[in-house]
């Protein structure tokens, strides 16, 4: 079936040679990283987490939200799923891989990366980290193709297919809670410690996750001349609809928690953060991130906006910038700020972070348009 993926027009393989550029790009400046060490990053001794990790963060989230469309559909037997389900699933493949690879880049030396396997500890929240993000690319693999290869057979997907779905469900909503426990399990970190976080990362993972879903059904209707069916689109802007309320929520309890019980060193990395120790950039993409969902939430509570696609559009771009920036940046380096002596450190990303994190997207992209190739010629082989 791969090779459907080496036939498309002077666009598709257009695109194909940008990602390949870009991919490569990233390369050079990652080998640069490994021959010079992470002190070509903005990172240091303050501020040890930065651009890769907030990818990571966000790119766990996009993975898990691919259960959004599984649970419906194989569930609950909701066939307005059917066509949209394996995008879901290979969604959650692209994603995450690319949040592996971000985890690679970090580490600094790939090395690295064997003492997690050939030093297991059942104690450490990294370890069950890298379990169940492998376990749930596996199954999604597995799932996604088998699926796709019973399509092009035309025969019905075998039995034994099913209980690795269910099994992947649960997966799907511990990656991203245990993502979170990364987090809220340093204590000396009060940015992050709350019991709030795994609920709130979940929340804004099912409304970020399927508006990149939706975002990629219309570009391959437009593109590609293959439609999910109207329907589809708006049961799941619905579900973004839902998740996006949930994550305001949560937010919102968030901050009177902050702000009202007045403990210094929870409010100090809030306001740091909302501008009152000083305007930095930080603060300038938390206030847009703020900004951004709350326009989107307006369009999309609306029916009528959110039934029309222009709109629709406007606010699906809106939530994936505005929960990229707030799991993103907004939410790694305030955890840092100020540190645990009251010390406000300064970091921004460099030239090699960026074209890095470009070149480790690009490869989540290219997967995801081979991925993306295949299964459109096999549907519309299905129809024609």
């Amino acid at each position: 079936m791969i090779e459907k993926s080496l036939k498309g027009d002077h666009i598709y393989w257009a695109w194909v040679a940008f990602l390949l550029v870009m991919i490569g790009i990233g390369f050079i400046a990652y080998m640069r990283q490994w021959d010079l060490g992470l002190g070509i990053t903005g990172m240091g001794r303050d501020i040890s987490w930065g651009l890769y990790i907030a990818n990571f963060t966000f790119l766990v989230g996009v993975a898990a939200s691919g259960v959004m469309v599984v649970l419906p559909y194989y569930l609950h037997n909701f066939k307005v799923f059917a066509r949209i389900t394996i995008f879901g699933e290979f969604l959650a493949v692209a994603a995450v891989t690319m949040a592996m690879l971000f985890i690679f880049v970090d580490l600094g030396q790939p090395a690295r990366v064997f003492n997690i396997i050939l030093y297991p500890s059942p104690h450490s929240v990294l370890f069950w980290d890298m379990i169940v993000l492998s376990l749930y690319l596996i199954l999604n693999i597995i799932i996604g193709w088998r699926t796709l290869e019973a399509e092009h057979q035309e025969e019905a997907p075998p039995i034994w297919l099913k209980p690795l779905v269910f099994i992947s469900i649960p997966l799907a909503f511990s990656i991203h809670t245990v993502t979170a426990f990364i987090f809220s399990g340093l204590g000396a970190r009060p940015f992050w410690l709350t019991a709030l976080l795994a609920p709130r990362f979940l929340a804004s993972a099912f409304a970020s996750g399927p508006a990149i879903l939706i975002i990629m059904c219309i570009i391959m209707r437009r593109f590609a001349k293959f439609d999910i069916g109207q329907e589809a689109t708006q049961k799941i802007a619905l579900i973004i609809t839902y998740a996006l309320s949930i994550h305001i929520f949560f937010f919102l309890v968030e901050i009177f928690t902050v702000f009202y019980g007045g403990i210094p060193e929870h409010v100090h990395h809030f306001e740091y953060l909302l501008g009152r120790g000083g305007q930095s950039i930080l603060t300038i993409s938390a206030w847009i991130s703020l900004v951004l969902i709350w326009i989107a939430f307006l369009l999309m509570i609306n029916p009528q906006t959110r039934k029309t696609e222009g709109t629709l559009i406007y606010a699906l771009l809106a939530v994936i910038i505005a929960v990229w920036i707030e799991k993103g940046l907004s939410f790694i380096v305030p955890g840092f700020i100020p540190s645990p002596l009251g010390e406000i450190a300064r970091y921004s990303p460099t030239l090699a972070e960026i074209f890095i994190t470009i070149g480790v997207w690009s490869v989540g992209i290219l997967f995801l348009t081979v991925l993306y190739k295949v299964t459109v010629s096999i549907k519309k082989g299905m129809v024609s």
